[in-house]
């Protein structure tokens, strides 16, 4: 086994809550894990070494929402948005066209461009949703294609109903043969619980037909308006509550009373890039914060509502437009993203987490916020190889 050594690091964020910050420090990575942190006038000896040359470190980003199988193009959407039009979420229906046309070659290549996107700025952990086939065979090989590029699935196929089909019957499709053939392929259980979407009865018998399957629960909640998203991922226990754009006083007190704390919990997973291109209201991060909720930031990178794969630009729109601190919003990019995939190795680099970390051409972590869409990862090394 090779040892490395990380050292010349002007700042290391290290997701560690005892000890966030580590100035002037330095990192050794063994086997892929990492071994010691801490100032590095202490640090031991390694075969090798990276001079990080007075740079910032931080963990690898966690993105833990995003929609990366598919095919099509909807610019004239997002054109139409900016020109006074509503976002309702009807789009849906015309990636799921052009996926159910497209090959499984298609749409693994432009999955793998988009994962490759990721990491070279800065993501080594990216939650990938099926969503855009709805039909049983598209469900199961969108799933298929994604657990070739990440260990965390998603099985959607409750996103939206198709058309041809009454909303009940295709929740019974759902719930019964499409789960059947997609849950070998997928960790987590989803749903749209929106208007338009799934009403909260329907979105209850998904997730509760997903988790008798062996599933974990996450729940797409409160995007477009109040509803009863948020209360039902509490109630299930599912790890996330994505968007919480739009909450009642009682979401944020369940969100607080569910946070994970010293147990598995739910996330308030924000995702701002989702409100930039919809030109809707940011969710009120602030709010959630110092109510004692735990936050993630994630990119909902898909084609319609947020097609975007940046955490970067997710951070610093946390900070301009949602409350959030520098602080605040790079450990909701990184440690928050881990919770809300309930992983402990990584997310943070500690001693047994993944040596998963990015080099900034900046002297911090701030700088990310600071200095908005300028291309600031140096360099990613993913289980302590340079990528």
């Amino acid at each position: 086994m090779t040892s490395v050594l990380f050292d010349g690091i002007k700042l290391l964020y290290t997701g560690d809550p005892e000890r966030e910050e580590i100035e002037d420090a330095a990192l050794v990575a063994e086997d892929g894990l990492v071994t010691w942190v801490g100032p590095a006038e202490r640090a031991p000896d390694a075969d090798e070494r990276v001079d990080a040359g007075g740079r910032a470190v931080i963990p690898g980003f966690v993105d833990s929402h995003a929609h990366l199988v598919f095919a099509g193009d909807r610019t004239h959407e997002f054109q139409a948005r900016m020109s006074g039009v509503p976002y309702t979420g009807g789009g849906i229906r015309t990636t799921v066209a052009a996926t159910r046309a497209a090959s499984d070659a298609e749409l693994a290549t432009r999955a793998a461009a988009l994962v490759g996107e990721m990491r070279a700025q800065g993501t080594t952990t990216v939650e990938i949703k099926s969503g855009y086939g709805l039909t049983v065979e598209d469900e199961r090989r969108s799933l298929e294609i994604a657990t070739g590029l990440t260990d965390e699935t998603t099985y959607l196929g409750a996103h939206v109903v198709p058309s041809g089909i009454a909303a009940d019957d295709y929740v019974g499709l759902v719930t019964g043969e499409m789960l059947r053939a997609c849950a070998p392929y997928a960790k987590w259980v989803d749903a749209f619980c929106e208007r338009g979407a799934f009403d909260g009865d329907q979105t209850r018998a998904v997730l509760e037909a997903g988790i008798k399957a062996g599933l974990q629960a996450r729940v797409h909640a409160n995007q477009l308006g109040e509803g009863p998203g948020v209360r039902i991922a509490c109630e299930l226990g599912a790890a996330s509550a994505d968007h919480c754009t739009h909450l009642t006083a009682a979401d944020v007190d369940a969100l607080a009373a569910c946070a994970p704390k010293d147990a598995p919990g739910t996330v308030a997973t924000l995702l701002p890039g989702a409100e930039f291109s919809t030109r809707s209201p940011y969710p009120d991060a602030r709010r959630l914060l110092d109510a004692g909720a735990v936050v993630a930031l994630a990119t909902d990178c898909n084609p319609g509502s947020s097609y975007t794969s940046s955490m970067a630009f997710c951070v610093a729109l946390a900070v301009r437009e949602m409350g959030m601190t520098p602080l605040e919003a790079i450990r909701a990019a990184t440690r928050g993203g881990a919770r809300a995939l309930r992983r402990t190795d990584v997310g943070w680099l500690l001693p047994g987490a993944r040596a998963d970390l990015v080099v900034l051409d900046a002297p911090s972590y701030v700088h990310l916020a600071y200095r908005p869409g300028v291309p600031l990862v140096h360099q990613v090394f993913l289980g302590g190889l340079l990528l």
